[in-house]
């Protein structure tokens, strides 16, 4: 009897090679950073209507995802107001300098909500809010979109790159203040920023959007710079030139922070040039602020509830460290993405935090109030990134083990003893729950805290934001104005605007 007869009587059949034999072989390395930097599987070249098909698909997922972000806000509705620096800083300027872009704000260049405002001057004044909002979720829609295609490397299975891609758009502390606005647009980049230095696209497109990313992340704030040390290490590990699309985007991003950190720090309005925070403080943020918010943010004032906040602290730390420390026992080719995570996470909220030390000293923080939460959405998401990679790379690596023991069994009985065989089948099917039981109960737990986190009120709820009354007070005013300029208020002070530009 032959193996593929044999194969024919069991009714089972077994492929001839495993997606992955080695899941944590070093691509193209050098060292153990060449894991950092794993090739994505190939993709097999698809009829005409199935690329449409996907290309429809991936569309109508940022659509709704934009629609979840939007559904995030509770009462007013986002696109019903206007947050923070995009009404009285990006929005007024756009007014007063149109195509001003480089205009230096807390230090550093902000280009990307910049631009958006100064496409939103072109609308009727009423419709500004919609436009900010509606921005600001597609771009963390796309980012979402973006995460799951660079994760391919090191998600092989496509629906745990879906929930890694959900998890962007449904992060547990996006609702308190960077939720669908173009103020908040760029900590989403973050995320993909991430996962882009990370990936090796295998097309062109892939790499311009790659590169495009990197720009608008980096050149709109200028803690990406903390991405060198991976950027130095995509460098030393990846010597094909068209690999480094991505890096080249990153660099020129950073080189047009530098006049703007420059010129902020010579006129004495750079961060550098104030008090910073203390190290205790920054480490506090993170653990209390990120780390027991790590579980979903409902969750940990439940949690918090019961057992303090150090109390809470302490139990969500010990858990996530036995989680982190299985997998660096046990996933020795997962070591580098982990470590990496872990370290990136870390080093952004310890520095954003010092830099900014009054969100970390800042005393009181309540369900709906956390200041600067937005540097806790990095490693936040990051931690989820290693829970997702972790149980991928688990049944990745218990494919290869079976596949190379039902090899060998074929090497060397042949499929002579038919019984063996169809009790060493029935033992794998067995032992094949086990990866669906981790996969089944990551998704679950990541359920739960979604659900739980989808809505709730914050800094982004504040009615003060309400678009419309400002709306109608500027047109009110302008047509009253003499100067053909009115004067408003707005983020505390005073500012002059020019009637024409204000369309009704």
């Amino acid at each position: 009897m032959t193996r593929r007869e044999g194969l024919a009587v069991t009714g089972t059949t077994l492929p001839d090679r495993p997606a992955e034999l080695t899941p944590g072989r070093r691509p193209d390395g050098r060292g153990v950073l060449g894991n950092l930097f794993p090739e994505s599987a190939a993709v097999p070249l698809r009829a005409p209507d199935q690329r449409l098909l996907g290309a429809v698909a991936q569309i109508v997922a940022v659509a709704i995802g934009a629609v979840l972000m939007l559904e995030r806000i509770p009462g007013l509705p986002s696109w019903d107001t206007i947050y923070g620096e995009d009404y009285w800083e990006y929005l007024t300027q756009a007014l007063q300098q149109p195509w001003h872009l480089f205009i230096t704000l807390g230090g550093y260049e902000q280009l990307l909500p910049r631009a958006l405002a100064q496409f939103a001057i072109y609308l009727p004044l009423a419709r500004v809010s919609r436009w900010f909002a509606v921005c600001g979720a597609l771009i963390a829609a796309g980012c979402g979109l973006f995460v799951f295609h660079a994760s391919a490397g090191h998600i092989r299975s496509w629906p745990l790159r879906a929930v890694l891609g959900a998890a962007v758009v449904l992060s547990p502390v996006a609702p308190m203040e960077i939720a669908d606005s173009g103020v908040g647009a760029p900590w989403f980049l973050w995320l993909a920023l991430f996962w882009a230095l990370l990936w090796r696209p295998r097309t062109r497109a892939g790499m311009a959007v790659a590169t495009l990313v990197a720009f608008a992340a980096t050149s709109s704030e200028v803690f990406n710079v903390l991405f060198a040390p991976l950027v130095v290490a995509r460098l030393l590990v990846l010597r094909r030139p068209g690999e480094h699309a991505v890096t080249a985007g990153w660099l020129a991003g950073c080189l047009l922070q530098v006049p703007q950190v420059l010129s902020s720090y010579l006129d004495g309005t750079s961060r550098m040039d104030r008090q910073q925070g203390r190290l205790g403080q920054s480490f506090a943020f993170y653990f209390h602020d990120t780390v027991l918010r790590s579980i979903g943010w409902r969750f940990s004032w439940r949690l918090e509830s019961v057992a303090g906040a150090n109390g809470a602290t302490l139990i969500v730390a010990a858990a996530l460290a036995v989680l982190v420390g299985a997998i660096l026992v046990t996933q020795l080719g997962n070591r580098p993405f982990v470590v990496t995570a872990m370290l990136t996470g870390f080093v952004f909220s310890m520095t954003a935090t010092t830099f900014t030390p009054n969100v970390a000293a800042y005393p009181i923080v309540r369900p709906d109030l956390e200041s600067g939460s937005r540097y806790s959405v990095l490693p936040i998401f990051l931690i989820e990134a290693i829970a997702i990679v972790g149980v991928d790379y688990a049944v990745r690596q218990r494919r290869s083990t079976e596949y190379r023991r039902s090899t060998e069994y074929r090497r060397s009985t042949e499929y002579r003893r038919s019984t063996e065989y169809r009790r060493a089948v029935q033992h794998r099917r067995r032992t094949s729950l086990r990866p669906a039981i981790a996969v089944s109960a990551l998704i679950a737990l990541l359920m739960a805290s979604w659900v739980a986190d989808f809505r709730y009120a914050g800094f982004r709820t504040d009615a003060a934001w309400a678009w419309a009354p400002i709306a109608a007070k500027w047109e009110h005013a302008c047509e009253r104005s003499r100067s053909g300029e009115i004067v408003v208020k707005a983020g505390g002070y005073l500012q002059t605007l020019p009637c024409a530009r204000i369309r009704r």
